[in-house]
């Protein structure tokens, strides 16, 4: 046979091979975009974080067969959608879906993760924080109260340090929840949200803080069980100062705290289901010494108040009906003043 009519052969059939190829994958990328694949094909849950652009989505959706191809996704998208921005959230997706039905789809995620800015104040405790995070669709009480019962899971040295016998103690994380304005996912696992707050409470924890620690033979759980109940207690940072003094010379003294505050927070615990004994151990009119732990997460002025409390006598203290704070050394003293100042 002649080598023209041959190579012609040849020649023609490779052109034939590429036609049909390049039929064939132009045939499967338009029913790839069309959605009209057969069969029922394969579902995907996508999850597009805070941090996925449309390269990081395009990849997920390739890698995981919703989209033939993370390029042909993307110049699809720049000449049907081209200001298009991606939700964070959790969308549900088929591979037979259309590039149409996905690109819909994009805009409604089953499950929202928008980002939500949520105002954590300075004397919220778990109660607060748990109905704030519902409020704002960020996670559940219930799941709230679960990822602050237990230490496990999150990875800082100083949670070594925390009482082993946890029996009458409430949440374990209360106190350690630092209060601050959060940027925060909707529907976000609990456990998230509240390593986000002990991080915060994380880098605040300074070496004056550690130093009053040492110096006065405290943990630091103790301190910021302290802490707590003086921000529980004072309108001021100047009150909160006295009120630190009062408190650490009543420890000292043997003499029981008696603070109300400690018992709206040990009957909150109390109706929540925790038992009698741990409500004893929170009420400072009945344990001889500190709460269990802390009854709310307090804020660094209040910290700092503790840290930096003048040395004084006090014993006493009250607010009368103009929120101005009493102090007295003696009982005498403290009863000369509730008559001269009403208070309730």
């Amino acid at each position: 046979m002649n080598k023209k009519i041959v190579k012609l052969i040849i020649g023609s059939v490779v052109l034939i091979a590429v036609i049909v190829a390049v039929v064939l994958v132009y045939a499967r990328i338009n029913n790839d975009i069309k959605g009209t694949e057969s069969g029922e094909g394969t579902d995907y849950t996508l999850v597009i974080e805070p941090q996925d652009f449309e390269y990081e989505v395009s990849k997920k959706l390739s890698n995981n067969n919703i989209v033939i191809d993370d390029s042909i996704w993307t110049m699809w998208m720049d000449k049907h959608y081209p200001d298009f921005t991606y939700i964070n959230g959790e969308y549900y997706l088929n591979s037979n879906m259309s590039y149409e039905e996905i690109a819909q789809k994009l805009q409604n995620p089953d499950i929202s993760h928008q980002v939500v800015s949520v105002a954590i104040p300075e004397g919220y405790n778990v109660f607060d924080i748990a109905e704030t995070l519902e409020e704002n669709g960020i996670c559940s009480k219930e799941d709230f109260y679960d990822a602050v019962s237990t230490t496990d899971g999150y990875d800082y040295e100083w949670l070594a340090d925390f009482p082993q016998d946890r029996e009458n103690i409430g949440f374990i994380l209360e106190g350690f929840l630092f209060p601050a304005t959060y940027d925060l996912g909707m529907n976000t696992d609990a456990k998230v949200v509240v390593d986000k707050m002990l991080a915060a409470f994380d880098d605040r924890l300074s070496d004056d803080m550690l130093t009053y620690c040492e110096n006065n033979d405290m943990t630091l759980y103790e301190f910021i069980t302290l802490c707590s109940v003086v921000q529980e207690e004072a309108l001021t940072k100047s009150s909160a100062e006295n009120i630190a003094s009062v408190l650490i010379n009543r420890l000292e003294s043997g003499t029981r705290l008696q603070c109300d505050v400690t018992y709206y927070y040990a009957k909150k615990l109390l109706d929540y289901g925790f038992s009698k004994e741990t409500y004893d151990s929170y009420y400072t009119y009945r344990c001889l010494a500190l709460p269990s732990g802390p009854i709310t997460n307090s804020g660094m002025d209040i910290v700092n108040a503790v840290i930096n409390h003048p040395d004084t006598d006090y014993m006493f203290f009250f607010s009368d009906l103009n929120g101005e704070f009493h102090f007295a050394e003696t009982g005498e003293e403290f009863e000369r003043l509730k008559q001269q100042y009403p208070w309730k």
